[in-house]
């Protein structure tokens, strides 16, 4: 079957439509834009039948998605970078009202300095908020990723709203061929919204998170929230396996490509997962055992199929599009810990940062990469973590700063 093309964020807004939605509070930012453009169109063209909103700022935009989502409406949103950190107080609130609905980003890098091109130190600001995460690699799992992610968040055993990430540019304006789901088949995969626990009503009130007094209470619904989130594993293979026999596709909490015979693991995520899969077969042909694990799935955390596939390994090279000053990697703190009890952990654990600001991948950094984390699990011993920057990239980095320096004395 042929694909049509179109933008990764073209993709998101045929999901949110594909899924019925019923209120989309918005406020745009690069490079989220395309998505709330498309949807005012067909909103108001009548080509979908939701509320189509435009808010004074993402913190309105979340309050009134959150709210919305309180009534029973399935609401859909999106932002990015600097719009979702603006938002982040109230994805808070949001999750702890277990309301559930389904917000789009698209990655940028945070300022300072500021930047367009992505990263994704934005949506892992927010991992620990309550939101569900789902990473994307193409444009056609975003649309798809949209519709399971509503499944999953609307489910009883989970009710928490989710995150589906793709990176800015790279994804967001990307055309790729979509297989455009059968509405019929979506309305099977996705029925209407009918929560049990939701739903204001003037005649009915009644206040939802409110404050409690001492931690006891306290205690209890946020672990009541992290159970649910752990719920999302069951729930999200569950929803992946209809999903696939309705529309041909599958998509796990991870996604293992050429791992079977496997000595050394790249572990990467979203769109320069692709990269990574092409380096992978260039360093196959030059006689390298080595596969990529890629993290689709970030909140709840899949321990259990990560430990899984990299467990007996000579060693793994985790390379995160973050930075957190001070610490290294993101995700690499994570899989380590994973890891850590595992009889059979990887002899070595390597950890390299690299693409911050949407920066290039080479064929020379991922041959960097294979090579050294090879040489580390010889050794049985981790490195890292590690920029990935090449000489060349350094040489323009000095002229930029000798140009702004002849400026600064002119």
């Amino acid at each position: 079957m042929e694909g049509e093309m179109m933008t990764g964020n073209l993709a998101a807004a045929w999901g949110a439509r594909l899924a019925d939605v019923d209120y989309v509070p918005a406020f745009p930012i690069t490079p989220q834009t395309e998505i709330v453009e498309a949807l005012a169109k067909w909103c108001e063209s009548g080509a979908m039948a939701a509320r189509f909103v435009t808010m004074d700022s993402e913190h309105s935009m979340m309050t009134a998605a959150g709210a919305a989502a309180a009534t029973g409406a399935r609401v859909f949103t999106a932002t990015s970078s600097q719009g979702l950190l603006y938002a982040l107080e109230v994805l808070y609130s949001v999750s702890g009202w277990r309301t559930p609905l389904v917000l789009v980003n698209v990655s940028r890098a945070l300022a300072a300095p500021i930047t367009l091109e992505p990263d994704h130190n934005d949506v892992l600001a927010a991992r620990d908020s309550g939101f569900l995460q789902i990473h994307a690699e193409t444009c056609q799992e975003v649309l798809d990723s949209i519709l399971m992610a509503y499944r999953i968040a609307e489910d009883e055993r989970v009710m928490l709203p989710v995150i589906v990430n793709l990176d800015g540019f790279y994804l967001s304006f990307t055309r790729e061929p979509v297989i455009m789901p059968d509405p019929e088949q979506v309305k099977k995969f996705l029925p209407p919204f009918r929560p049990a626990h939701l739903g204001f009503k003037a005649s009915a009130p009644h206040a939802l998170g409110v404050a409690v007094l001492g931690g006891t209470p306290y205690s209890y619904f946020r672990h009541q929230m992290h159970l649910a989130a752990m719920n999302a594993l069951e729930v999200h293979r569950e929803a992946a396996a209809a999903f696939e026999q309705l529309f041909g596709r599958r998509y796990d909490v991870v996604e293992g490509y050429r791992l079977d015979d496997a000595e050394d693991v790249l572990v990467m995520t979203n769109a320069f997962a692709s990269k990574g899969k092409v380096a992978v077969d260039v360093a196959r042909a030059e006689g390298k055992r080595v596969g990529l694990l890629r993290l689709r799935m970030i909140r709840p955390w899949p321990a259990d199929a990560i430990r899984q596939a990299l467990q007996g390994r000579r060693a793994v090279a985790v390379l995160d599009q973050n930075l957190s000053p001070g610490q290294g990697g993101i995700l690499f703190q994570e899989i380590a810990a994973c890891l850590y009890h595992e009889a059979l952990r990887p002899r070595a654990l390597c950890s390299f940062i690299g693409g911050l600001g949407g920066k290039n991948l080479s064929e020379g950094e991922f041959r960097a990469i294979f090579e050294q984390t090879e040489e580390a699990g010889v050794r049985g011993k981790g490195i890292g973590p590690i920029l990935l920057y090449t000489e060349a990239e350094h040489r323009e980095m000095v002229q930029l700063q000798d140009i702004a320096a002849d400026v600064r004395t002119s």
